[in-house]
């Protein structure tokens, strides 16, 4: 199975209302930390092999029970265990909601009641077993949505060149392959990573009680 480029485009695409605009994926608080925008790069890597490893495979295996016609609540309790921060399980239940409204419009049918409540990796898994993604394909998408969400946050937070911050992306995108293999051949949730990241959870609590902030998460 292949995935259209053109389809991974459309749904890489950050005017869909799946909440990348309104979150940094972190950047914000990181900032607020002391990170500075050359070490922007190194943070996103840190992030490819800790939460979105996560995310990416949980994204893979609810693709995978989707398609056998398993109960995804068993893959969204998985996710939660393996996401220790309250305002990380919030913010991705949040995103999910997102990614449902573009699951109902481009890929209408029947769904659980259940799923508005689920996090972003899991409707995503359920929208690439409706779009018949490959798996790899759906972890990329995981990946590059990180990348081009903490990315568009700096060019707002803290603005340097356009260019420079693409050249960034660019660089990025083998170790965005790198972890899509990682977790491409996943089927159920006991396999999903569970790779910690404390310094990123913690700045996920202190911005979600901050009063003064652009983003949301």
């Amino acid at each position: 199975m292949s995935t259209s480029s053109l389809l991974l485009a459309l749904l890489g695409d950050a005017r869909l209302p799946s909440g990348g605009h309104t979150q940094s994926a972190g950047l914000e608080p990181a900032l607020r930390a002391g990170t500075t925008a050359a070490q922007v790069p190194a943070y996103l890597r840190a992030r490819l092999r800790t939460v979105i490893r996560v995310e990416a495979g949980t994204a893979v295996v609810a693709r995978a029970v989707a398609a056998g016609g398993g109960d995804l609540a068993e893959v969204e309790a998985a996710w939660a265990a393996r996401t220790p921060s309250r305002a990380l399980r919030a913010n991705g239940r949040r995103l999910g909601r997102g990614y449902l409204r573009v699951l109902h419009t481009l890929w209408p049918g029947p769904y659980d009641a259940r799923a508005r409540t689920w996090s972003r990796p899991v409707v995503l898994g359920l929208l690439a077993h409706r779009a018949a993604m490959a798996p790899a394909d759906v972890a990329r998408l995981v990946g590059y949505d990180d990348v081009q969400t903490v990315t568009a946050a700096l060019l707002k937070l803290d603005p340097q060149d356009p260019l420079v911050v693409a050249a960034w992306v660019k660089d990025l995108l083998p170790d965005i392959d790198e972890m899509a293999a990682q977790v491409a051949h996943l089927h159920t949730p006991e396999q999903i990573p569970a790779h910690g990241a404390p310094l990123i959870e913690r700045w996920a609590e202190t911005h979600d009680t901050a009063t003064e902030r652009l983003f949301s998460a």
